[in-house]
């Protein structure tokens, strides 16, 4: 895939700024620009930008209706635009398809023909691509707002079978696979955000996620396809690590993440089905689903009823495992063992565990601790689900107001509580925390969450989210794929991409220390 079918979007409102991104865009390896002039705040002067110009140049000048932000009227964005084709400083010019036929081709200044509908995938959108098609444009794009998996399927049908140069997907977080799946079934390009912080379009990638965690220089036609449903995904890091994976294992894969709202499942499984998605990472709140949806499971799924894995068979149902099951189980083994040295290793049957959640990654370790013998109590944020998965496990359920007078050795927040970005929050009391309780949190973004800083500081030992993260993803690597990664390089690749975030919150840290020593020294000056 070269880097001229990637073409990375400018949208900035000073002149100033634009001529400074353009540089660093060519600097970058960029060679395909759109110039998003209707960020531009004050007149366009295409002589300043002139200057700056080392690749091909896409003129755009978007309505608000379509999800730019011109201010003017259309006859003066029309006007514009011919001056951006006349020119001489861009290659291609982007025209809404209502007014193509209005503003004729000039000299070799080629014509991408747009329809953009920020509202929903309208029911008669094959029509309007087959007007569309009868107009003089050299490449068409669609750009509609899926609302449903259906949505979405049908746009990429559209680019499957594109008669002509196509770029077709959706927008916004449903459809964001729609983007790089377009390029696996023949557009010309993706579009890429320079600067992702601009906010130019819902679910546009930035140009640093080609870098970092979508590989689509290796994409085919013949690319394998996992993703991740839940809802949300947008925060998850498991498509950078899974296809960083793939390509340390020479796997031709690409690993997306599908957006599916609560209850969807089963539909955007048989949506997706047309893809095809050859396997399924599975995140709240669709793991008990997936266990129903599956035709053949593994025992942990038939024991547990939740899975976080689907795999596709060669008729095109799901098989399903629980790789949280063993992930879970192993994280806290490995920690028992990492302590030989203070005296004979403790099992897991010696301790008293405290559940914290009633979800996906509560049912997994619940069950796998129960096997293992430990004496579990379940509290969860709904009683009724804590009481049903703990009725189930045969063990105990407590009142979530009451989850601070249980005494325990091990402490597991299986809750959302603390991920990213509520850092500040927690799901607990620290007076729960005693010196020597291991507190084990299941997220993973950021790997020290307040609860764990908090635990650190009582005396308590610490488990993170990323073991447990890495440990499940191995497992899903090795179903999909058949070979078996390297999970000291997957936790390298982990915490690497974590390091902004654990740099930000020690900061956040330092600050609070400085202002707790700043206050105490206030006290201390107070006259009394």
């Amino acid at each position: 895939m070269s880097s001229d079918r990637v073409l990375v979007v400018i949208g900035r409102t000073r002149h100033k700024m634009v001529t400074i991104e353009l540089q660093e865009a060519v600097k970058r390896g960029t060679k395909f620009i759109e110039l998003r002039l209707d960020f531009l705040a004050k007149a366009i002067d295409f002589k300043r930008l002139t200057p700056y110009k080392q690749c091909p140049w896409v003129a755009t000048l978007r309505r608000p209706a379509d999800g730019g932000r011109f201010p003017g009227t259309e006859p003066e964005r029309q006007v514009i635009l011919r001056q951006a084709i006349v020119s001489g400083v861009f290659e291609w010019v982007d025209l809404e398809t209502d007014i193509a036929t209005a503003i004729p081709r000039f000299g070799k200044v080629k014509r991408i023909i747009s329809y953009h509908n920020l509202s929903e995938t309208p029911a008669n959108l094959e029509d309007i691509y087959a007007n569309m098609l009868k107009q003089d444009g050299d490449v068409y794009k669609l750009a509609v707002m899926a609302q449903t998996p259906e949505d979405m399927v049908r746009v990429l049908k559209i680019q499957q079978s594109a008669p002509k140069p196509t770029v077709a997907f959706c927008i916004g977080d449903i459809g964001q696979p729609s983007r790089f799946l377009a390029l696996r079934y023949g557009a010309p390009w993706i579009y890429a955000a320079f600067n992702k912080e601009r906010g130019i379009a819902p679910g546009l990638p930035s140009l640093d996620d080609f870098k970092t965690t979508y590989p689509i220089r290796t994409l085919t036609p013949s690319t394998q396809i996992f993703g991740l449903v839940g809802d949300p995904v947008s925060h998850s890091y498991s498509p950078l690590l899974h296809n960083q994976i793939y390509q340390r294992l020479g796997v031709n894969a690409l690993y997306l993440p599908f957006r599916v709202p609560r209850g969807m499942l089963p539909q955007a499984i048989e949506a997706y089905g047309h893809i095809p998605v050859s396997g399924y990472s599975v995140t709240i709140p669709h793991k008990e689903a997936a266990a129903q949806l599956a035709r053949e499971s593994e025992l942990n799924v038939q024991i547990t009823q939740a899975a976080n894995t689907l795999i596709r068979l060669p008729d095109g149902v799901f098989a399903a495992a629980n790789t949280d099951y063993g992930a879970a189980i192993d994280s806290l083994k490995a920690h028992l063992a990492e302590r030989a040295h203070e005296g004979p290793v403790t099992q897991l049957s010696q301790l008293s565990v405290l559940i914290l959640g009633a979800g996906g990654a509560a049912r997994a370790l619940a069950f796998g601790l129960h096997r293992e013998g430990a004496q579990i109590t379940i509290t969860g944020r709904t009683y009724e689900r804590a009481q049903k998965l703990a009725e189930e496990v045969k063990c105990k359920a407590v009142d979530w107001h009451a989850r601070h007078s249980i005494s325990c050795d091990v402490l597991v927040n299986c809750t959302p509580v603390g991920l990213h970005p509520n850092v500040d929050e927690a799901p607990c009391h620290f007076s729960i925390m005693k010196p020597g309780m291991i507190v084990f949190d299941t997220i993973y973004t950021p790997e020290t969450t307040l609860l764990l800083r908090e635990a650190k500081g009582r005396g308590c030992y610490t488990i993170t989210g990323v073991d447990m993260f890495v440990r499940q993803a191995a497992r899903q690597i090795e179903l999909f794929t058949g070979l078996t990664p390297n999970i000291a390089e997957m936790r390298e690749i982990i915490r690497k991409a974590l390091s902004p975030l654990t740099r930000a919150f020690q900061t956040e840290d330092e600050e609070n220390q400085s202002n707790d020593e700043a206050e105490k020294q206030a006290n201390e000056n107070e006259p009394g």
